[in-house]
């Protein structure tokens, strides 16, 4: 299945509305991660890309099974400020990477030849 581009989202703009997904946070919490799940940075959700990266595929796929047409990646505080409250800048590029990924790869098992998904 081909990605999305911008070309093809902007199509879609113009003829429909286009449904994006909602709270990251709220969902990943809901799914009880442990502690050790968060090697012990309790509330730091990127680190669940690469410790419970099944909970976060889920997370995607509750989105998507509910019709939403893309959605984001979990990656929002996965920036220096954010990580360095952790001591853990330094996974910055791992986390973002590993949300990016498993958003992508969620998305392309739900796209279609006429509704890619993104």
């Amino acid at each position: 299945m081909s990605n999305p581009t911008p070309q093809s989202l902007r199509r879609a703009l113009k003829e429909r509305v286009v449904v994006a997904d909602g709270g990251m946070g709220t969902m990943l919490q809901d799914a009880g991660p442990t502690l050790d799940d968060f090697e012990g940075h309790e509330g730091c959700n990127e680190i669940l890309n690469v410790t419970r990266p099944d909970i976060v595929r889920s997370v995607h796929a509750a989105y998507f099974d509910a019709g939403v047409d893309c959605v984001e990646t979990n990656t929002f505080g996965a920036n220096l400020g954010n990580l360095g409250e952790y001591g853990i800048t330094e996974r910055i590029h791992e986390l973002s990477e590993a949300g990016a990924r498993l958003a992508r790869e969620v998305a392309d098992e739900y796209a279609t030849p006429t509704a890619p998904a993104g």
